[in-house]
């Protein structure tokens, strides 16, 4: 039997090659380096706490600074300020200040507390973005089933299939967007880390002896 001459038949072949093609696209899991951790997708090894004792040589003696040294920390926190304009900005706070070792120890305190809070907020977000890419793609792989079963009906029923189709398609519109997005949010956490050794290599290097 030729099956071109079946009713329909050319909106199942569409339907199928749909799906095909779906299923090519998201063939791939979630990248993963700690496979173990559904809530940890990134390439980059999860460190979830840094230690200000690695990045600072000294004791650390906790107190109030005073309110140049607290805006200096403050103004080192903000990523968007660049460490070329962060090192400006030390310099410049060494010349106009008695800025010896334990002032600055204090400053770096204060910017760890701050961009630590910062990466922590960061890597939960990342917990509830994988939790929800892995329901997505569940959900997808389900849709996947009902229309492998809908084109394999002996009456197909071609809205349903329609149906389906635009589904798997937004949904994995969705996925493959945030993925793309996940990539960025993955290095978050490292160059924060590596902020914080940049800062911290700044401020020792312009401490008074």
């Amino acid at each position: 039997m030729n099956e071109s001459r079946l009713p329909g038949w050319p909106r199942i072949r569409a339907a199928a090659l749909a799906f095909a093609t779906a299923a090519a696209t998201l063939a791939g899991p979630l990248p993963a380096a700690e496979f173990d951790d559904p809530t940890w997708p990134c390439v980059q090894r999860k460190v979830e706490a840094l230690s200000a004792g690695l990045m600072w040589p000294d004791p650390i003696e906790p107190g109030a600074v005073a309110p140049a040294a607290s805006g200096l920390a403050e103004r080192l926190a903000l990523r968007r300020v660049d460490l070329e304009e962060a090192q400006a900005m030390v310099d410049a706070f060494a010349e106009g200040e008695a800025a010896d070792r334990g002032m600055m120890g204090a400053i770096f305190a204060q910017v760890f507390e701050r961009l630590a809070r910062d990466r922590r907020a960061v890597i939960e977000g990342i917990g509830r973005y994988s939790l929800d890419q892995i329901a997505l793609a569940t959900r997808i792989d389900a849709a996947r089933v009902e229309m492998d079963e809908a084109l394999g009906a002996p009456e197909p029923d071609f809205d349903r299939i329609d149906a389906i189709e635009e589904q798997i398609a937004w949904d994995e519109r969705i996925y493959t967007d945030r993925a793309r997005a996940l990539t960025y949010v993955c290095e978050t956490p490292v160059l924060i880390e590596k902020r914080l050794y940049a800062i911290a290599q700044m401020l020792q290097g312009a401490a008074a002896d």
